[in-house]
């Protein structure tokens, strides 16, 4: 079977970071078109860089990255350098990219390789706000039939919110962007907070990045030894949740998760529940389902892919 075709849209973060070098790590399954950057985590300019950085620390200076949106569709920006630290990867030392950044705005080259490649055949995946997604939607929206899946990380439903007591991050940052890609029509798997929330970087998955002695293993857990210091202040748990690679995980292999294929609403008006993903995971609605929402996970299954994989780099 040929690798799947994927675009990551990203906001790196530590653990964008480590989604996509598990992306690099994996060409028997992963045939990654570009990287497109938006802004989030860290402005769009760190964004951008950052994900340059990543593609340098894998050995990769050939994947092209794209810059895209620098700004929700209709609301200020909200970064999260709490969490992520100035540069949004703080922790490890690493130097300044080299390569270049692509001249195609993000969104040009989304609709244009969706066009361009079999329908079908590319799946978009989300790291971030979903700011050039929808907007590359807006723009071209005969790309929507086109996309194999959009395979997400935002929402939550049992877990509620990360960012306000009712939103995770991506989807509050921009919930109208988040809106048009929940209504696109596009087959949506989404790894929510309650996915995320059970893959924990406990000392010893951490100690086991480490001791791969590589470059890559070190930068790995110095980036999750910077992150996990506010998520375990915050949550009390023995380790800080590694979402984004859950993202990569499902592709390579899916069984590690479980979920529901239900309807799930993005709240864009409430001031109290703004950016909530209302999902109907009891089935108490007529809501025609629209997502596979992800529930479960096999955290050891995960950690040691995720070891494994990142030891090829």
């Amino acid at each position: 079977m040929p690798p799947r075709k994927i675009i990551i849209d990203t906001d790196p973060g530590q653990d964008d970071a480590v989604a996509i070098l598990l992306a690099l790590a994996s060409p028997d399954e992963i045939d990654l078109l570009g990287i497109t950057a938006v802004a989030g985590n860290v402005p769009l300019a760190l964004t951008a860089k950052n994900a340059r950085i990543v593609c340098e620390l894998a050995g990769r200076p050939d994947v092209p990255v794209y810059a895209g949106c620098d700004a929700p569709l209709s609301r200020p920006l909200v970064t999260a350098e709490h969490v992520h630290g100035k540069t949004g990867l703080d922790g490890p030392t690493l130097p300044d990219p080299v390569m270049a950044l692509q001249d195609r705005h993000a969104v040009d080259f989304l609709i244009e390789t969706l066009r361009d490649e079999p329908s079908g055949s590319v799946s978009l995946c989300p790291l971030g706000p979903l700011t050039n997604i929808a907007t590359a939607l807006q723009r071209a929206p005969d790309i929507a039939g086109r996309i194999a899946e959009i395979v997400l990380m935002g929402g939550a439903y049992f877990e509620v919110g990360n960012i306000t007591p009712t939103a995770e991050f991506n989807i509050y940052v921009d919930p109208e962007a988040a809106d048009i890609v929940f209504k696109s029509g596009a087959p949506l798997t989404v790894m929510s907070l309650d996915v995320t929330h059970k893959a924990l970087v406990t000392a010893p998955r951490n100690d086991a990045f480490r001791a791969l002695e590589t470059p890559v293993g070190r930068a790995v857990a110095q980036m999750t030894d910077f992150f996990e210091r506010f998520d375990r202040e915050k949550y009390g748990t023995d380790g800080a949740p590694l979402h984004d690679p859950c993202v990569t995980a499902y592709l390579i292999r899916p069984a590690l998760f479980t979920g529901r294929h239900i309807n799930v609403e993005i709240e864009t008006r409430s001031p109290l529940t703004l950016g909530m993903t209302v999902a109907d995971w009891w089935g108490v609605t007529d809501r025609a389902p629209n997502a596979t929402f992800m529930g479960t996970i096999d955290a050891d299954g995960f950690f040691a892919l995720l070891t494994e994989r990142l030891a090829r780099l």
